[in-house]
């Protein structure tokens, strides 16, 4: 397969086309579509990708380094994943601007409020609750800064929130993961006696297990609680090992539940899975070859099911679930039937970032 063949650079290539000129925003739709082009640009060297995501970066940040529609005070985790963009902008340019935007988004973790157990709110709107999504949102870019700054408490205080997620999120009999950890048990979606919502949405677990994926490059190897992060990550592998759906090789929108009407073969979480068993195998994580019978099966599912070839050469990921959550509005309450009613749409950037991150992660093994 020569490098134009590869189904990350086609796809990456259908980003440059369809949505050339994206409107300025600072949104973590963007940074996960833009580190996944920077992905692609650092195995290929094609340097349209690395222009494409300065370009709009740039876009967002001012000559005094100042982001637009950045607001440190809504203590929103989604708001620091693009954070993630600027190192490599700054290590090839050198320009300040980029370091003075990393400094605004490190002085958030330093403010950001906390639960009893020291977790991230997952925004300053989710009194002491923690959600999955948090988790890509927030550590690897904490972790990175820790790494820049030689300051290993940061680096331990992004593992701590995979970790509290770990202890109450996790469940014993699937090693499965529940979205949401209320620590009051209060919220309407909150099981009272473990604050835990109530079922196990894909692409909630999908961001928890980039998030790790991403820090197990990022966190030193040295690191005393390398070898932690690394247990949680393949324990969590092996059990969507477990629920992967065996006609397909993909995941289902709730987890545990396939076949179960109304639930559907869900894009982002299923590619966002492959990303993460391709980056532990290329680690050394997940040495097993059954682990990449999982990613072949899964990859080879998502070719025939979650992709369409459109008649101008572009392409289009299918079936991924809009958006989810919980509380804020009536209805988000954790249940099967909850996440199974949000609108199920194409091309959202959350399924095609996923499928650049999983082809170009799963081409990089050879």
């Amino acid at each position: 397969m020569t490098t134009s063949d590869a189904w990350s650079v086609r796809m990456s290539d259908t980003v440059l086309a369809r949505w050339a000129n994206l409107p300025a925003a600072w949104n973590h739709e963007y940074g996960v579509l833009f580190k996944a082009l920077l992905d692609v640009w650092r195995r290929t060297g094609d340097e349209r990708y690395y222009a494409y995501v300065k370009r709009h970066v740039d876009a967002v940040i001012d000559a005094d380094g100042a982001i637009a529609g950045y607001e440190l005070e809504h203590f929103s985790l989604d708001h620091l994943n693009s954070g993630r963009l600027l190192f490599p902008l700054l290590e090839r340019t050198e320009d300040v601007r980029y370091r003075v935007a990393i400094a605004t988004l490190r002085e958030q973790y330093r403010r950001h409020p906390r639960n009893g157990a020291g977790g991230f709110w997952h925004n300053g709107a989710m009194p002491r609750q923690m959600l999955l999504d948090g988790t890509y949102m927030g550590a690897p870019f904490y972790a990175e800064c820790g790494c820049a700054e030689n300051d290993a408490a940061a680096i331990d205080d992004a593992l701590l929130q995979i970790f509290l997620l770990a202890e109450h999120n996790r469940d014993a009999g699937t090693g499965l993961f529940f979205q949401g950890w209320d620590e009051t048990r209060t919220q309407s979606w909150a099981n009272p006696r473990t604050g835990c919502s109530g079922s196990f949405w894909g692409r909630a677990t999908g961001w928890y297990a980039m998030a790790m994926a991403d820090l197990l490059e990022i966190v030193p190897a040295g690191h005393a609680r390398r070898a932690g992060l690394a247990g949680v990550f393949k324990s969590l592998l092996e059990a969507l090992a477990c629920v992967q759906d065996r006609a397909s090789g993909l995941w289902w929108n709730v987890l545990d539940q396939g076949g179960r009407e109304g639930n559907y073969l869900e894009a982002s979480a299923s590619l966002m899975f492959l990303y993460a068993f391709a980056r532990g195998i290329g680690l050394g994580m997940l040495a097993e070859p059954r682990f990449r019978a999982v990613l072949d099966k899964g990859f080879d599912g998502a070719l025939q099911f979650l992709l369409r070839k459109e008649e101008d050469g572009l392409l289009s990921v299918l079936h991924v679930c809009k958006t989810a959550g919980l509380g804020g509005r009536p209805g988000r309450d954790g249940s099967f039937a909850y996440y199974n009613s949000e609108p199920v749409v194409e091309n959202d950037f959350k399924g095609v970032a996923a499928f650049i991150l999983a082809a170009n992660a799963r081409e990089a093994l050879g």
